[in-house]
């Protein structure tokens, strides 16, 4: 082995050997967590708890290992990235298959090595693992009489009302069930006023003294007249001791195996034989009915005919034609009841029908399985380890969330597939198989783009496609060449001003937000003074790379944020209405419209991880930290994107108008005070009337969402719906008094009072909200042009 394949294959093996030891750890408390009730108060030993422990974690790992692969491919590759040992590998002429090689033929020997392991170990843990809950299942909990309920103890079941005494021996108004010799019914009933719980501490038999109480017994007579009066043996006593042997209770045998030939129990050749016992007992199964249904239709049965009418060959009337009247009402009497018996029969029988296919398929899907993980975990190499070389970034946070991610929709597209084939809707062998054919071309187009060193998307990617699709347009910036007239005001002003002040203009003209007409008129002034454009470029003075960098990842942001947004109303939006059409029998309207849903989310996922790393790119840029981690951003922004998208924009618009401000309180600008003030409040204006207007839309809609769903009894999405509505209608009518203070100190800066809109009216337009937004933006608009325009006068 070459020095280069050792380092790759002892690095990975350090990430992938931490990374499996945290997440069995995690699985095996979520095991725990999952069967506490099970262990609980049983008093259990050490061992057989290490044992339940040792038969769970063979059944983890389909969960654990391909997790791992995928996670430590893309930390360990996404590391080599990053601290640009692969731009190394490459100086020196070694591609990426050549550096995936050793650790492909590693992964590949894991594979075969996990079939065998699922073939073998996984069966032996499934079947002691079952049992072993079967033989908890008969222990009885530790003795511990509950007070107001039947305390079960062997053949007696104690209730009593109070307990007290300095060790709670004495016990208040007893009531004793005793079971007869078969224990399905109660035969002996004890009351007692007093009992007291004589035994020692230690001891096998739990010794009961019952004082002034009555006793009643159940007698069963042979003669059944008798039994019919269901007579019984009643008896006082002031003192009776009951004595309970508690030694043969818990006397369990945790190795024993009561079952073993569950499908999950069993390997390849085992399953292959109980298959082919399943195919032939369900055709069996099915030929025996035919024949049944063939009996029951009465057409075996003769009935004497008209001779004449048979003689004739070309006879095409009615068949009752051939039977005289009587025959005829008894063939249609037969005829009804078969129909009636043979539909009966049919129900019954397709019920049973389906388990029986259902039991066989689960034996398929099982068989298949074996061969499946292995194969997966090859796969779910070839898409974490080129996915980590994209993306360049090791660590935890990043490839944490995209190799959750990923697994998630490859853990749940298998469950889907699986639960549908055991069901009969999906074919049973294909079903196993079916997440990983769909990682498989994923694992290629990753595979072939970092292999021609390609970004992870370009130009012509999938997300360009859905861009162009949803009219996303990029923001471009138009040359404007235009300059002011040498008579006009602004050139005069422009003309006044040092070479110092004019640069800082060039430079930062957007920061300003002057127009390019600006900038072109003080280049060419200052190009009159002797400083040419390639000495101002040379010098980094004819633009402000930084800022424009800052704009242009914010432009990027926007374009990937809006495709996010519009993948997650559709997602939500077909997935809501496709299941309210299946519960209102439109079941294939229904399936085509969630399955399409279902597929925009997944889109919607990758798109939700392509807005996070622009967003990151442009925080880094301006090297601030980002307003969340990628974990918050994902919990958060999956169920509630358009809050992350409003809020997002609106933060990143908050960051560049810093620096806007910054600049503009060092130097006085070319346009008044009050007109930049004017200029300030109207984009808060702006910006609180969008987050207004968009809330109070998605408030309307999730309240008629949730009438729907009321209406059609789909309880737990309308209780999400008029939550989400409520939620979303409270923080519009917060942004909405925001917009309103806007307002008002937009008309104050321009001394105009008598302009501001009536508060009454305000209110009357909350509900129709959205005329009210049309109508003071575009009235804004024209007061904000008109007084600036006076201003520049």
């Amino acid at each position: 082995m070459k020095i280069l394949d050792r380092y790759i294959l002892t690095t990975y093996l350090k990430t992938f050997l931490s990374v499996f030891v945290i997440l069995m750890l995690i699985f095996v408390l979520q095991t725990i967590w999952l069967y506490i009730k099970e262990l609980a108060g049983k008093d259990l030993d050490i061992v057989v708890i290490v044992k339940f422990l040792a038969y769970f974690m063979p059944k983890l790992i389909p969960l654990v290992l391909p997790l791992t692969i995928l996670l430590a491919s893309i930390m360990v590759f996404g590391s080599f990235a990053e601290n640009y040992e692969f731009a190394a590998m490459k100086s020196t002429g070694i591609s990426l298959q050549r550096a995936m090689s050793g650790l492909s033929v590693f992964i590949v020997i894991l594979g075969i090595v996990t079939f065998f392991f699922s073939n073998n170990v996984i069966p032996w843990a499934e079947l002691n693992s079952y049992n072993l809950r079967k033989n908890i299942a008969k222990l009885k909990p530790a003795m511990l009489l509950a007070e107001g309920q039947f305390n079960p103890v062997g053949t007696y079941n104690i209730k009593f009302v109070d307990k007290y005494g300095d060790r709670d021996q004495f016990l208040k108004d007893v009531t004793i069930h005793v079971k007869d010799k078969t224990g399905r019914k109660n035969a002996t009933v004890i009351k007692s006023k007093i009992g007291e719980l004589a035994s020692e501490k230690d001891s096998n038999v739990l010794k009961l003294i019952l004082s002034d109480g009555h006793y009643y017994s159940d007698v069963s007579p042979q003669d059944r007249k008798a039994l019919k009066r269901k007579p019984f043996a009643k008896s006082t006593f002031e003192t009776k001791i009951i004595n309970i042997d508690l030694s043969n209770l818990n006397n369990v045998d945790f190795d024993e195996q009561s079952q073993t030939d569950k499908y999950n129990m069993l390997n390849v050749s085992g399953l292959n034989k109980t298959i082919d016992s399943l195919v032939t007992k369900y055709g069996n199964e099915n030929k025996t009915f035919a024949e049944n249904l063939h009996l029951r239709s009465g057409l075996n049965r003769n009935y004497p005919v008209d001779r004449k009418v048979i003689d004739s060959l070309s006879y095409t009337g009615p068949i009752l034609d051939l039977f005289d009247t009587k025959q005829k009402i008894d063939l249609v009497d037969v005829a009804s009841k078969s129909m009636i018996s043979s539909k009966q029969l049919i129900i019954t029988k397709d019920a049973t029908m389906k388990n029986s296919k259902a039991w066989l398929n689960k034996h398929v899907i099982s068989l298949h399985e074996k061969f499946a993980l292995g194969f997966a975990c090859v796969i779910l190499f070839f898409v974490g380890a080129p996915l980590g070389a994209l993306i360049r970034k090791g660590g935890i946070g990043l490839p944490m969330v995209i190799a959750i991610l990923l697994f998630l929709t490859y853990h749940f597209i298998g469950i889907f597939a699986t639960n549908s084939a055991k069901n009969g809707g999906f074919n049973p062998i294909i079903a196993p198989w079916f997440s990983t054919l769909i990682m498989l071309p994923l694992g290629i187009f990753l595979t072939r783009r970092a292999t021609a060193d390609r970004g992870l998307i370009e130009g012509e990617g999938l997300f360009e496609f859905l861009k162009k699709l949803f009219g996303i347009k990029k923001a471009t910036i138009d040359e404007d060449t235009t300059v002011f007239e040498s008579k006009s005001s602004e050139y005069i002003d422009l003309l006044a001003y040092d070479n110092n002040r004019l640069i800082d203009i060039i430079k930062n003209y957007r920061e300003y937000s002057y127009s390019s007409k600006y900038r072109n008129t003080a280049l060419s002034i200052i190009n009159t003074r002797g400083i040419s454009t390639q000495q101002l470029k040379f010098s980094g003075n004819l633009f402000n790379e930084k800022y424009e960098e800052a704009i242009r990842l914010k432009n990027k942001f926007e374009e990937d944020s809006k495709l996010a947004f519009i993948l997650y109303i559709i997602f939500y939006s077909l997935t809501l209405i496709g299941l309210v059409l299946e519960n209102n029998k439109f079941e294939l309207i229904g399936s085509v419209l969630s399955i399409t849903g279902i597929i925009s989310g997944i889109f919607y996922l990758f798109s939700l991880v392509k807005s996070f790393i622009s967003s990151s790119n442009f925080y880094k840029h301006l090297e601030k930290a980002s307003f969340s981690n990628a974990l918050i951003f994902l919990l958060v922004g999956f169920p509630l994107y358009f809050l992350i998208y409003l809020f997002q924009k609106k933060k990143m618009n908050e960051e560049l108008n810093i620096n806007v401000k910054a600049k503009t309180e060092q130097q006085s600008p070319i346009t008044s005070e009050n007109c930049n003030e004017l200029q300030f409040s109207a984009n808060n204006y702006n910006e609180h009337s969008k987050f207004a207007i968009t809330l109070y839309i998605i408030g309307v809609v999730l309240l008629i969402l949730f009438f729907v769903f009321k209406n059609n009894e789909l309880l737990p999405l309308a209780t999400a719906s008029i939550q989400l509505s409520i939620v979303s209608l409270v923080l519009f009518l917060v942004y909405f008094i925001k917009s309103i203070i806007n307002t008002f100190q937009f008309y104050n800066h321009i001394g105009k009072k008598q302009k501001t809109p009536n508060v009454f009216l305000l209110i009357l337009g909350i509900p129709f909200y959205f005329i009210t937004y049309l109508f003071l933006n575009q009235k804004m608009k024209d007061d904000l042009k008109t007084n600036c325009l006076e201003s520049l006068k």
